[in-house]
């Protein structure tokens, strides 16, 4: 179930999403005090051969409408993200009347539709309920640049759970909080001022020091602020802490480009920037890097070289229809 908070928008037609969900502010704020559920988007999956799910929005900024963070909370998107297809709005105060456009329109990852999906080039983690036919995906904090404070690509499982777990931080980390003036315990107990928040997926690999856990700050979501774990906006964590359940399989991947030719025959890309690896990297200008099988999409002659060129200089982070000659007369690309 989705709990998409809705402030002065409405469905954008941008990238000719076909999909349209609008829910009343009124119904979704009950929603929010009385079912818990967490701001995810959750779609249908798509039929086989399709990656495309969801459809964008429009945002208009009110007066005192809070920073693109307060925003991108509402909507269950991440903060970079959110900057990413709203290029040169101010991100901590958006004038009023600003028309955002709210980035719920996804190409999946091309991997198996099963367990949790991590992209860390997108800030995004998809979940695929056992049996549901649907995906739910979330916005997730990953970790910083440099040595173990990076969240590596794995394949792997969820091998436990816990609710209200402890911290226990690692030596290097100590030690960098120790540098800021910090010296941090031994182990940190459960409650408001542990950095993993109420709940906690221990995941197997690397020897169970990666988690997928909350928070208990309210800025960070949709950035690389992590100590290496993923981490998610308290309502997501606790919604999927309920869902998976140990060994259930985790592929944590780093792919800035996806792309797809749908059943229609319509070409789409979806382009983010890719992950720094230093201070002076800057992630607009650093070289993507394609799969074979997304090259030898973006080669075919159907494809829009020019509209393909500016979606990588872009790096927009939505699906764009790059299809050379488009079906439906009037039909947006960019």
């Amino acid at each position: 179930m989705s709990a998409n908070k809705q402030q002065s928008s409405k469905t954008s037609p941008l990238f000719s999403p076909e999909r349209k969900w609008s829910v009343s502010c009124a119904m979704l704020l009950l929603a929010s005090l009385w079912s818990g559920f967490s701001d995810a988007q959750t779609w249908p999956l798509p039929a086989p051969g399709s990656r495309l799910v969801g459809a964008n929005q429009f945002h208009v900024v009110q007066d005192d409408g809070g920073s693109l963070e307060d925003i991108a909370s509402q909507y269950g998107v991440g903060f970079l993200a959110l900057r990413q297809a709203n290029p040169g709005v101010d991100p901590w105060l958006p004038l009023a009347g600003t028309v955002l456009t709210i980035p719920h329109q996804v190409l999946l990852p091309e991997t198996p539709r099963e367990g949790i999906v991590v992209n860390l080039a997108e800030l995004r983690l998809y979940y695929y309920p056992p049996g549901s036919n649907q995906v739910a995906v979330y916005p997730i904090g990953i970790g910083q640049l440099g040595g173990d404070t990076f969240t590596p690509t794995m394949v792997t499982r969820v091998s436990e759970k816990r609710a209200n777990p402890t911290w226990t931080p690692t030596k290097n980390i100590r030690a960098r909080y120790l540098a800021q003036g910090i010296e941090l315990p031994a182990v940190v107990p459960a409650g408001p001022d542990n950095p993993m928040g109420h709940h906690a997926i221990r995941l197997a690999a690397y020897g169970g020091v990666y988690l997928i856990h909350g928070t208990n700050a309210d800025f960070g979501i949709g950035m690389r602020v992590s100590s290496g774990c993923i981490r998610l906006r308290d309502g997501d964590i606790e919604t999927l802490f309920r869902q998976v359940t140990p060994g259930t399989p985790v592929r944590i991947i780093n792919e800035p480009v996806k792309t797809s030719q749908e059943p229609d025959g319509l070409y789409w890309v979806e382009v983010h920037q890719p992950l720094s690896q230093s201070l002076d990297d800057d992630p607009q200008t650093l070289p993507l890097t394609l799969s074979g099988r997304s090259q030898s999409l973006l080669d075919s002659p159907a494809v829009n070289a020019g509209v393909t060129e500016q979606s990588m200089n872009l790096r927009a982070g939505m699906p764009v229809n790059i299809t050379h000659q488009l079906r439906e007369p009037g039909a947006q690309t960019l």
